[in-house]
């Protein structure tokens, strides 16, 4: 006699890391961001009240003022990347940008755009998941959120990371799909 079972069906989606890049940034005006090189960028008009300033074609972050410089790692997910440990990290913050050109660029006020050999798997609208930590040594850091001046929290555990920065930043990103509501 044969018994057949018949077993649920779930759709598991495997993100896997697509491509990532790490770079050096010295922030002016207390921000640098991620651009794409087809967008003539600006100062966004945002609430200066949240660590992400976010635009059309562009990301920004914002930094303590003692924070002179900041290592960052990119990475292209093919969908969202796993959760990471919050409690390891100073800040994070997610935004969802509108990437026209699919090419990128580090940017800062004074130094211009540092083009980005980031692949992304095409144009168009993208998750961003952004965290960082500051170094214990270069530290403390206060923050640059429009009317707060409390110490930020300084985790250990990735000191590593660090490089010798006063900053490290993780830039997850990935392709969401068309046709799906943002959110």
């Amino acid at each position: 006699m044969l018994l057949a079972i018949q077993l649920p069906t779930c759709e598991v989606l495997l993100s896997r890391l697509l491509d990532s890049y790490e770079a050096d940034v010295s922030p002016s005006y207390r921000i640098f961001g991620l651009v794409d090189t087809s967008v003539d960028t600006y100062s966004p008009h945002t609430d200066r009240a949240n660590w992400i300033l976010s635009a059309p074609g562009m990301v920004y972050l914002q930094v303590p003022p003692q924070v002179i410089r900041a290592s960052v790692r990119l990475e292209s997910w093919s969908t969202a990347p796993p959760g990471n440990n919050s409690d390891q990290w100073s800040g994070t913050a997610d935004a969802e940008v509108e990437l026209p050109g699919g090419e990128l660029a580090l940017e800062t006020i004074d130094g211009g755009r540092t083009q980005v050999p980031l692949v992304l798997p095409s144009p168009g609208l993208y998750g961003m998941r952004w965290h960082w930590i500051f170094s214990r040594l270069s530290g403390p850091f206060t923050s640059p959120l429009a009317d707060r001046s409390a110490p930020l929290l300084m985790v250990l555990g990735r000191e590593e990371e660090l490089s010798g920065s006063d900053q490290y930043c993780l830039v997850q990103i990935w392709r969401i799909a068309a046709g799906k509501e943002a959110g």
